[in-house]
């Protein structure tokens, strides 16, 4: 095997996607050069650069630094197409315009190097028709690689081949989207709109139009196809605002244009209303309306009958919230089926409407019903397939009322369902693989090398393969934490409580983890099976675990609590193998602390890092500002301490998180040992890998050193600062007390300026001060909020 190295990528197009593309690339440390035209006036590469500014003010954040947009490299189509030469990759991303882009691929053809690859990234043309005009050899290494908006946080890649290009080409690619990228890909075939843009906008279409027929508000659409059915939070038509409405009428467009033959065309014209808004240049959010209006703090929703808005805010009826609740699918979708209530039978008809035409298109669009399932899940946040929707619904009962349906003639057209949908199945994923319905075959999972890095793929519903939660050997089993390994010499602990908080049963289970791992393995892994689905590294300490002991003995109860915390931390930190924290999602609190006390960390990008304990009125009491203080002493290097330990104390008392592991680097909780993973599903098998490397490397535990502290002059300037921000009413006197607490406690309390303490010295400062606070009122009224309503409380 021939390693596929991208040394540099060259983005063509310095568009919304195509800026956030180059800057996705630099989030992976991949250099790339962004392309557009020379600006007529000021600096030539004027184009490129105010696309680069605006990619800081970009919310979420395509960069995560924002100081990395200067590694962006700019170049113009009339100066700099030289630099073409130079790079592995080019992706096209200019606009949706077949004439635009074969004049762009005229301009660079000549410049793209023996052994690049050249790709678009359009969401839908035909990339056989974008390569006519090409010599043999181009055509052999062009395809379409279809990223999603935004780039950094959707997890889908499609990707498109040609009859023409080379299939290893399409191997490499995979690989490196994969894993420098950080990408979920899915192989589509070259038909208009690929898979995830065309089963999701025929499912927004079909929404509107059945919306309209049951006569539903577009807030109660929105409840009722967001978080209720496991998709996007946004449902239907919030969404269309977010994407935009022109850019959703395009997209219709491509597919009245090229699927004049499709049993489904009457639905893809461009519904009345939308048509109505993006005629007045009401085109959602960019615009400040679409289907929905900001007036003030109202969020006013649009009448479809008047055009005018009018105040929103309505929900789902309660009976169909209690039809929606119900676990087992089976039951779920037969009582959408069978209910009278109009919002019941909108649901029912989405439903119906989805099977039907993924039944009839699935063999056209995709290799196999696995990528029409992942494109969904990955490009329109669905957690759960159509497909795999419906086979755990009953297939056969499914089949036969979309059967019962199509005939009354309440479906959207006549065309019937395929045979092989009533061949007796249960379903179309299997153990063998999932269903293709071209060669009437199941198709096994891609077995390119770059999937080896996942222990765990991503799950299918139906397939039985073995997710992290049974697999392997169980060494220790609770409620709490699982201690298992796959056979080999690296020991693994999961976290199962809620959100993965501390409690009591976590402190024991690492106790275990780390004696057993001490005893027979060469490392200990902390990695949670949902790191890779959105699931939390840690949301910190069990506040609920502390109640029952608070309520029957007061404060005292609590304090060998927080002792055993700190202990079982210090054990982390000094055991005598080295112990890596798998982190993904959120490490907040005691989460943070957790990961802030193992040998080395190992971040997936998406990972939000802080000490966040002044939200709930508390200080960092697991030993986090303690080791805030061993960090700033190490990077003071015997130089300016207090210089050192302002960032780290203004992170805690702030409770700042990171945006991003790149920028929880900068902020002092990740270092520069620590290694940065772009796709989650790789994090077990990389923290694995560092485990065994330190072992092999003849790893030993830290040795306990004595730290030097700011003391008493460190908390006098801090102090001065605080006072500033009170009296200028920028905070609270309670967080000015937390303030000084923690300035006392990284300070290591009143002594001479770099007079040495131990860890255990601050680690008592912090239990001292979480106690005292625990008893204080204004605290308590924090944690109470927060627990009744998840929101901090400023007080």
């Amino acid at each position: 095997m021939t390693n596929f190295i991208v040394k540099k990528v060259a983005v063509l197009g310095a568009g919304v996607m195509g800026a956030q593309i180059a800057a996705h690339c630099v989030n992976a440390k991949v250099p790339v050069v962004l392309f557009d035209l020379p600006a007529k006036e000021g600096p030539k590469n004027g184009i490129v650069l105010r696309a680069i500014e605006n990619l800081k003010k970009l919310n979420p954040a395509p960069l995560g630094n924002k100081e990395d947009a200067a590694l962006i490299a700019v170049a113009n189509y009339e100066d700099n197409l030289d630099l073409l030469s130079g790079c592995d990759l080019i992706i096209e991303a200019i606009a949706e315009r077949m004439d635009w882009k074969h004049d762009l691929y005229k301009k660079v053809a000549p410049h793209i190097s023996a052994n690049a690859i050249f790709a678009s990234n359009t969401s839908g043309l035909s990339i056989t028709a974008l390569s006519e005009g090409f010599d043999v050899e181009l055509k052999a290494r062009f395809c379409g690689v279809h990223f999603f908006n935004p780039p950094r946080y959707m997890h889908l890649v499609e990707l498109i081949p040609t009859a023409s290009t080379r299939p290893e080409i399409i191997d490499q690619l995979e690989g490196f989207l994969t894993t420098s990228l950080g990408k979920g890909v899915v192989r589509a075939k070259d038909t208009p709109n690929f898979i995830a843009n065309r089963v999701g906008i025929f499912g927004m279409l079909a929404t509107i139009y059945q919306a309209q027929q049951f006569g539903l508000t577009v807030d109660v659409v929105d409840d009722l196809t967001g978080k209720k059915l496991g998709r996007a939070s946004s449902g239907t038509f919030r969404t269309a605002d977010v994407v935009g409405l022109d850019t959703m009428g395009h997209v219709i467009k491509t597919m009245q244009d090229n699927l004049k033959d499709d049993p489904f065309f009457s639905v893809y014209q461009t519904p009345e209303v939308l048509a109505k808004l993006i005629e007045a240049g009401t085109l959602g959010q960019k615009s400040g309306a679409g289907f929905y209006k900001k007036v003030g703090k109202d969020i006013q929703r649009l009448n479809f009958s008047t055009m005018q808005y009018e105040s929103g805010g309505a929900k789902a009826d309660d009976l169909v919230n209690r039809m929606l609740k119900e676990k087992d699918p089976v039951k779920k979708m037969k009582s959408l089926r069978e209910s009278t209530h109009p919002q019941a039978q909108f649901l029912w008809s989405i439903f119906r409407d989805a099977f039907h035409y993924i039944a009839v298109h699935a063999g056209s669009i995709a290799d196999n019903v696995r990528d029409i399932d992942f494109a969904m899940r990955w490009g329109f946040g669905w957690k759960v397939g159509p497909f795999e929707t419906w086979q755990a619904s009953d297939w056969q009962a499914v089949a036969g009322w979309v059967k019962e349906d199509i005939e009354a003639g309440k479906a959207l057209c006549s065309t019937p369902l395929p045979a092989w949908v009533f061949d007796g199945r249960t379903g179309v994923h299997t153990k063998d693989g999932s269903w293709n319905p071209t060669t009437a075959s199941y198709a096994a999972r891609s077995a390119l090398k770059v999937y080896d890095r996942q222990a765990f793929r991503a799950p299918v519903l139906g397939s039985g393969e073995i997710t992290g939660e049974t697999a392997g050997v169980t060494f220790f089993e609770d409620d709490s934490v699982r201690i298992w390994h796959q056979n080999d010499d690296v020991l693994i602990l999961s976290l199962k409580t809620k959100m993965h908080v501390i409690g009591p049963g976590v402190i024991e289970g690492m106790e275990k983890a780390i004696a057993e791992a001490e005893k027979n393995f060469k490392g200990l892994v902390i990695w949670n099976t949902d790191a890779a689905e959105g699931g939390a590294f840690s949301a910190g300490a069990d506040l609920q675990a502390m109640l029952p002991l608070f309520m029957s003995g007061g404060i005292k109860a609590i304090e060998p609590a927080i002792s055993r915390l700190q202990d079982a931390h210090q054990a982390l930190k000094y055991a005598n193998i080295p112990v890596v924290a798998a982190v993904a999602g959120l490490a907040l609190g005691g989460g943070c602390e957790l990961m802030m006390h193992t040998a080395r960390r190992v971040a997936a990008l998406e990972s939000y890092i802080g000490l966040v304990e002044v939200g709930v009125g508390l200080v960092p009491g697991g030993g986090g500002l303690k080791e805030a203080a061993v960090r700033a002493a190490a990077d003071a290097k015997g130089g300016d301490l207090l210089q050192s330990l302002k960032g780290y104390f203004m992170n805690a008392a702030t409770a700042a998180v990171s945006k991003s592991a790149l920028e929880a680097k900068k902020m002092g909780y990740l270092t520069d040992s620590d290694v940065i993973v772009y796709n989650a599903y790789e994090l077990l098998h990389v923290a694995k890998s560092e485990a065994r490397a330190m072992f092999d490397a003849g790893y030993r535990a830290p040795m306990r050193k004595l730290i030097p502290v700011a003391g008493r002059h460190g908390i006098a300037t801090i102090g001065a600062q605080l006072v500033n921000m009170r009296d200028g009413g920028f905070i609270s006197a309670h967080d000015f007390k937390l303030g000084m607490m923690i300035a006392e406690i990284v300070c290591g309390g009143d002594m001479d300026a770099n007079s040495q303490v131990t860890e255990q010295w601050l680690l008592d400062g912090e239990r001292k001060a979480f106690m005292e606070l625990l008893n204080h009122p204004k605290t308590q009224e924090r944690i109470m909020g927060m627990m009744q309503t998840g929101k901090p409380v400023r007080n």
